[in-house]
């Protein structure tokens, strides 16, 4: 093989190579990227969905609003709807240790001490970071206090 050949063989081979490795690195990193999976739980997909009741992405967890939909107190309803939450979070291999945001939506804010003094402690000793607001309109249904949360597994 003469120089201008081997030379031209040895740089489209180069080019080859680096063709592969760029196209095996972004199928790798496709296989890799976190997928949206839609955790439906015990009564599995409903017919028309209108939100899912949690979405892992990755080792996200996103749990939507869980509100207490039964007479009572601050304190009754969110010792149930903190319940729910952990219960969730501990199906999918989570806890409320593992919870990195809360958002808290009370139907009044004057039950902001109640819900307090249920919610302190309840995710070990590094809380979440926290909204808390009380919308003009209140929350959907009876209950006096709806939380989501996102959670690490």
């Amino acid at each position: 093989m003469s120089g201008n050949n081997r030379r031209r063989f040895l740089k489209t081979g180069a080019v080859a190579a680096v063709a592969a490795t760029a196209t095996a690195a972004t199928a790798e990193a496709q296989e890799a990227a976190p997928a949206k999976k839609v955790l439906w739980g015990k009564g599995g997909k409903p017919e028309n969905p209108l939100f899912s009741p949690a979405v892992q992405f990755g080792n996200l967890i996103f749990i939507s609003g869980v509100g207490a939909h039964f007479p009572g107190d601050i304190t009754s309803h969110t010792e149930h709807v903190l319940s729910e939450i952990k219960t969730q979070l501990e199906s999918v291999g989570s806890s409320m240790d593992k919870v990195l945001k809360c958002s808290v939506f009370l139907n009044d804010l004057k039950d902001y001490d109640g819900m307090n003094k249920v919610f302190r402690g309840k995710f070990g000793p590094e809380p979440p970071v926290r909204t808390t607001v009380a919308p003009a309109g209140g929350i959907p249904g009876n209950s006096l206090v709806e939380i989501d949360v996102i959670a690490c597994i």
